[in-house]
């Protein structure tokens, strides 16, 4: 038994292995499938509701997915002019923001001078000329990523509406792939369930994100920071991203701020009220909206993020809380994954050493 035992935790190993090979060599190939998978459960809902009234869910599916990708036409025309005219400025802000933290980086690039000397003096100098490979930068690198993403994103919206226009066929199969009525109602009892809290996360943080971009559009534009609708824009975009995001929408704030204003403590401003908006929305508003249900245990969430952010980049980073709200929810209704479950929960009132 212990040697069967050693042969099965070897088998999900090597298992868990493939699997994030797999993952990471056809991203291009997963990604939008599981945007298209995550769009029409968070519709179904509302295309069951409208089929109710007696509305033909092909219609309300189509009407639906149009709908969502004309906003994020929109909303991406909206912000092209301030985005490109950010990326045309961005060798003269350098240079400005150089200029501006020069005794900053003047103390950094002391630091890092001496510790080169002293690993030279350990290894020996090599005097072999050393030919450096340039490397994209990372706006490019970055820009190339939201560009890609937003392809996947369509291709997932054709596949939502593909999903949307089936109707209950998904439910059909589910129910005809059981044996016996117990294990039939126990799985679609698992789907609703599985469907319906997930429509609710994703209905919930889309409106809890656009708030809080409309808050730091309207502070930026307040502090008088140029573009506040961008701003705003990243905000809600970053937001997606728990803790990473609100810091790094601080710091492209505070960059910001420190070429746009003649002070420091001007500059870093804009940069302390959007950290603080995220912060109060991070501590406050989501765990009072969503319920402890839906709340995430801190830890797990920072290592999804991370995962999921080496596997499939910037994009990954986007979808790492979603595919974990996912796997959670499933893990919730499944049994044999109930202890999965509860630890990626919070805290509850049973829960003490």
């Amino acid at each position: 038994m212990d040697e069967l035992r050693v042969i099965k935790n070897l088998l999900f190993f090597v298992s868990a292995l493939m699997t994030i090979a797999v993952l990471y060599v056809a991203r291009d190939l997963f990604l939008p499938i599981m945007i298209g998978f995550l769009i029409a459960l968070t519709l179904s809902p509302v295309v069951r509701s409208l089929a109710r009234l007696g509305i033909p869910e092909a219609l309300s599916a189509v009407t639906l997915v149009l709908g969502a990708g004309l906003v994020l036409a929109l909303g991406s025309y909206m912000i092209s002019g301030p985005v490109a005219e950010l990326l045309a400025d961005v060798p003269e802000m350098g240079n400005e923001l150089r200029r501006k933290l020069r005794g900053v980086l003047v103390s950094i690039e002391e630091i890092s001078t001496a510790s080169e000397r002293v690993e030279d003096l350990a290894t020996g100098a090599d005097s072999t000329p050393q030919v450096a490979l340039q490397q994209p930068g990372l706006l490019a690198f970055a820009a190339g990523s939201i560009a890609n993403f937003a392809v996947l994103v369509g291709v997932g919206l054709v596949l939502a509406l593909f999903i949307l226009s089936s109707g209950d066929l998904f439910y059909v199969k589910l129910v005809q792939a059981f044996p016996n009525y117990a294990e039939k109602r126990r799985a679609v009892r698992t789907a609703r369930d599985v469907e319906r809290q997930i429509s609710r996360y994703f209905l919930t943080i889309l409106m809890i994100n656009a708030g809080l971009g409309v808050c730091i559009g309207v502070a930026m534009y307040l502090t008088g920071l140029p573009n506040p609708i961008l701003w705003g824009v990243v905000a809600f975009s970053l937001n997606f991203v728990p803790y990473i995001g609100a810091v790094c929408g601080a710091v492209l704030v505070a960059a910001f701020g420190v070429l746009s204003f003649d002070t420091l403590g001007a500059g870093l401003l804009p940069a302390a009220i959007y950290f603080s908006l995220t912060l109060i929305e991070g501590q406050f508003v989501t765990p009072t909206v969503l319920g402890r249900r839906l709340e995430m245990n801190p830890v797990a969430v920072f290592m999804t993020v991370i995962i999921w952010s080496w596997l499939w980049s910037i994009p990954g980073a986007l979808m790492a809380v979603p595919f974990l709200v996912l796997f959670k929810v499933i893990c919730d209704n499944v049994p044999a994954l109930s202890v999965v479950g509860n630890f990626l929960g919070t805290r509850g009132a049973n829960d003490t050493v």
